[in-house]
């Protein structure tokens, strides 16, 4: 083929010709995402080859394949990007289990099943990114939850920030709050007399200072 020259999209044109009606029918939707069953069913066929089948007996073979596409099927991809996510979710969670099917064997050396664990590891954690971006992709992530207001009613305590507890444990900060306490009512502090007055509790109020200046006893003389 010419440099100058480019292929035709076969869904290209004025008409909708049957190849074209064919390419979007969309009966394939379910498995791919997509309205064209051409992208739907390279989705299929990836997902296909990328299962670990090559020991795999007949009987063995059609249980996996009936199950990726029950997979796929179970995603229920809403577009292309979603179709492609969810044949990479298949694909990692199948050489996952084969890394992992791998290092239990009973005559695996140390270091062959040390390298099989890894690699599964990896694996794994591929399939949480990927199962990651595929949730906030459907805007199925994690919401934050921002307090605007902090109201402290007569009585009440409030603390906003991180509160260490003995457990080990810490409460959620918020952020942009500014810390607010609120002080409780102190109960008095009984004496020891029969007639059970209170002690006055210590607080921050104000109280009178003596006068600074001292007052002189004159003699009859005036001095």
């Amino acid at each position: 083929m010419r440099a100058d020259v480019k292929p035709k999209c076969p869904i290209a044109g004025a008409t909708a010709s049957p190849q074209r009606q064919a390419l979007r029918s969309g009966k394939s939707q379910r498995f791919g995402g997509s309205q064209f069953d051409a992208w739907n069913e390279q989705i299929i066929h990836d997902t296909a080859e990328a299962l670990w089948v090559q020991h795999s007996e007949p009987d063995m073979l059609h249980r996996q394949l009936v199950a990726a596409y029950a997979g796929l099927a179970g995603i229920a991809p809403k577009d292309e990007l979603e179709g492609m996510m969810a044949a990479q979710l298949i694909a990692a969670h199948s050489a996952a289990m084969e890394c992992y099917r791998r290092a239990m064997l009973a005559e695996q050396s140390f270091e062959g099943r040390r390298e099989a664990l890894s690699q599964a590891n990896k694996l794994s954690r591929t399939f949480a990114m990927l199962l990651d971006a595929l949730k906030r992709h459907q805007g199925k992530g994690q919401q934050k939850v921002v307090v605007e207001h902090v109201h402290v009613h007569r009585g009440g305590q409030a603390v906003v920030g991180v509160v260490q507890t003995p457990g080990g444990g810490a409460h959620a900060k918020f952020e942009g709050q500014p810390y607010a306490i609120a002080h409780t009512a102190e109960p008095p502090v009984w004496s020891a007399d029969a007639a059970g007055a209170s002690v006055p509790i210590a607080r921050d109020a104000e109280r009178p200072l003596p006068d600074a200046r001292r007052k002189i006893a004159r003699t009859a003389e005036g001095k």
